[in-house]
């Protein structure tokens, strides 16, 4: 099955029979219902969907598709082109619209796509919307505008400036203080937006050696696109070198930041917002979220300042939901994914570059020289296989019982901390698995406490 459907959007493999994988006409139909979604609740005075891209191969097919049909469904379309995903989140509450479809499947492989679809505050639909679009969608519960009522079309190449221009305003990045420090910096862009934007950002930034990797949008990707050490061994080579202060690598929608030290290590990509995060909380006192699954260090860091840590379910909806209920002044995940509310409520590596490269000029430190004051965990990810039709959330409740005495969050699935190590047990939305998650302060002993879960649930079945 190559076709996913979830609250998040629809994404898949390109070309193939309909129903089965993502093709012209289940981009129409899911479109439409967005479309729909949007016509029906929106409360702003606007007829604008904002449309961006990443830089894949099937990306023109999609966005002339996508544009199409929401012409025809009677809105006004802003294609703002080859864009981030922030960059186009960000678009959306410029121009006042009422939503916006991001073209991109992430650090998927090239043969995919999907629609991320966004409410008018350019951020992405949450639970209730999501599952109403693909109720409509199933029900094909839409109508198209007639021919006086067809939506118009304007292209608006501008955005890329606006967004750099929103995170040099942003009061703690410091351009004059990353300048004067003289970095050397290297960056992978994975043959994405990134190698169209990145080297903007840098330049304004005042940082005058810059080595760009895989910068050409293509959508050819030289490599794996998750930014993960293992997809990395170019950027890798580079650093070991020595001739750069730091490298950033960011995934096809520039959402995720990971980053490289000066001597070929890698930072971790926990790491992106725990670093961050402990430069926001000298400046602004308050709390920090991440979901379930992050690193503890960002836990750590936040009590030494004396503020509070929050965790939320997996997903990057509801990181911004439980930012927003517990006013944090810095949150995201641990795949490298920053979101400061004082830029805006979404993952954005421009503004985890420029509060990262501020800090780092700050400090006066070599990158791995920040790195190593932050406490050291490893987080180890395993599964377990089921059968089709085994009840996992029976298995997860009996689990919870089994470890009652240590604390336990069951928000999303299970997660059981002790005192000084974590595992997170979570089911699959898509097959049938159980997803296993654990952090110590070795990788060793990390897998060792996934495994003596695993066989505990694996005793049960």
């Amino acid at each position: 099955m190559t076709l996913i459907k979830s609250i998040s959007g629809i994404r898949g493999t390109i070309g193939g029979p309909a129903g089965d994988t993502l093709n012209p006409l289940d981009i129409v139909k899911f479109t439409s219902a967005y479309a729909t979604l949007i016509r029906r609740t929106t409360k702003v005075e606007s007829n604008k969907i904002v449309v961006g891209r990443d830089a894949r191969i099937s990306g023109e097919m999609v966005k002339n598709v996508v544009c199409g049909t929401l012409m025809g469904m009677g809105f006004d379309v802003v294609n703002i082109g080859l864009a981030t995903t922030p960059t186009t989140e960000i678009a959306v509450t410029m121009e006042g619209a009422c939503g916006g479809i991001i073209i991109t499947a992430s650090h998927n492989p090239r043969m995919w796509n999907a629609l991320k679809l966004l409410n008018e505050k350019g951020e992405f639909l949450n639970k209730e919307e999501g599952n109403e679009v693909l109720r409509i969608a199933e029900a094909e519960d839409f109508e198209y505008a007639d021919v006086d009522h067809l939506g118009k079309y304007r292209e608006d190449d501008t955005y890329d400036q606006k967004h750099i221009d929103m995170v040099l305003g942003l009061d703690l990045v410091d351009a004059e203080a990353v300048s004067k420090a003289n970095f050397k910096v290297a960056f992978d862009s994975v043959n994405s937006v990134g190698g169209v934007i990145l080297p903007k950002l840098l330049e304004q930034l005042g940082v005058k050696t810059v080595t760009g990797l895989f910068t050409e949008p293509t959508g050819d990707f030289q490599h794996n696109p998750e930014p993960l050490e293992k997809n990395l061994i170019d950027i890798k080579e580079l650093m070991q070198k020595g001739e750069h202060d730091i490298a950033f690598v960011v995934d096809p929608d520039v959402d995720r930041l990971a980053m490289f030290c000066e001597d070929g290590t890698m930072y971790g990509e926990e790491y992106t917002l725990v670093t961050v995060a402990d430069y926001i909380l000298q400046h602004t006192p308050g709390n920090t979220v991440s979901n379930l699954s992050s690193t503890r260090a960002l836990r750590d860091v936040t009590q030494k300042y004396g503020q509070q840590y929050f965790a939320s379910a997996v997903g990057e909806v509801n990181v911004v939901t439980k930012m927003k209920e517990q006013n944090a002044v810095i949150g995201g995940e641990g795949n490298g994914g920053v979101i400061y509310p004082a830029a805006h409520y979404g993952r954005d590596a421009l503004v985890g570059i420029a509060l990262m490269l501020t800090y780092l000029a700050k400090k006066g430190m070599k990158t791995s020289e920040l790195r190593a004051t932050y406490p050291p965990y490893c987080i180890a990810k395993n599964r377990i296989d089921l059968t089709p039709g085994t009840d996992v959330d029976a298995i997860l409740a009996k689990v919870k019982d089994i470890y009652s005495n240590e604390e336990v969050n069951d928000v999303d699935g299970v997660k059981i901390d002790f005192p000084d190590k974590w595992v997170h047990l979570r089911k699959s939305n898509t097959e049938p698995i159980i997803r296993v998650y654990s952090e110590a302060a070795t990788m060793d002993e990390a897998d060792q406490l996934g495994k003596d879960i695993m066989n505990v649930i694996l005793s049960m079945i």
